[in-house]
């Protein structure tokens, strides 16, 4: 009987250990963002353990890579790569930023712009608003593809415990051309819930119900945009499946099968 005892013990134990790290070539943190200005574009940084890192440029709202934001922290989980260093940082790509909900007044650092940290590059778009919109639009014309059949699978990936963004755009664009070319009669949409293994062994799970708002909120956008004539199967899956340190960002997703 002890025996079993101290066996289902030690079982407990193992089931409640901290995970392992990620591998030592992934960062994955939470930070402050720090601005560092320049004579083309502004660079976004952040610092983990006595490094600095580069995250991105101050660029569009449709980028694949928005900025983070003053005033919240930001979570990081980007390789580090062989490029050169920028504005002073250590170069994370790929990377993910998600900017953390809550506010925080220290994380406000601005940095000036200094000769040796200059850009080698201009601003990938030129002053002025931005030609996209929240939900749906592309600015950029693309040729007409031939018309498909059968079922047809698209992803959308997020920020973590984030909703559809200024990013989204192209692809919910892309699932409504779609569906509408090819008359199709179903759509399943279904939301999943993600997490993050941090390089310090904590984890980070996101918002119980965030699967089922995800999937709820592309179902509404579709309609809203006029796909009404089909029929939808909403969907959702709570549980996490579990975080590596790699690709983490992958889980928090919304999948979309458009059917005929």
């Amino acid at each position: 009987m002890i025996r079993r005892i101290v066996t289902l013990a030690l079982l407990s134990f193992a089931v409640a250990a901290p995970a392992a790290k990620p591998p030592s070539n992934h960062r994955n943190f939470v930070a402050c963002p720090i601005v560092r200005d320049t004579s083309t574009v502004p660079c976004w940084l952040a610092e983990y353990e006595g490094q600095t890192y580069f995250l991105t440029i101050q660029t569009d709202v449709s980028a694949p890579v928005n900025p983070p934001w003053l005033g919240h922290k930001v979570l990081v989980e980007g390789t580090v790569s062989n490029e050169p260093n920028i504005c002073g940082g250590i170069v994370l790509k790929p990377v993910t930023l998600s900017v953390m909900h809550e506010l925080d007044g220290s994380c406000n650092t601005i940095l000036p712009a200094e000769d040796r940290y200059n850009l080698p590059f201009e601003p990938p778009r030129p002053p002025g608003p931005s030609m996209g919109r929240l939900a749906f639009g592309d600015p950029v014309m693309k040729p007409k593809a031939e018309q498909e059949t059968g079922p047809r699978a698209f992803e959308l990936r997020y920020g973590f415990d984030s909703m559809v963004m200024f990013r989204h755009a192209q692809p919910l664009q892309k699932i409504l051309e779609h569906a509408k070319q090819t008359g199709a009669k179903q759509v399943t949409i279904t939301g999943y819930r993600g997490a993050t293994l941090l390089s310090n062994g904590q984890l980070m799970q996101e918002h119980r119900e965030i699967g089922r708002r995800r999937a709820e909120q592309v179902a509404e956008l579709l309609r809203g945009a006029g796909l009404e004539d089909i029929h939808y199967d909403v969907q959702w899956k709570d549980e996490v499946r579990r975080a590596k340190g790699v690709e983490d960002a992958a889980l928090r997703r919304v999948q979309v099968v458009v059917s005929p």
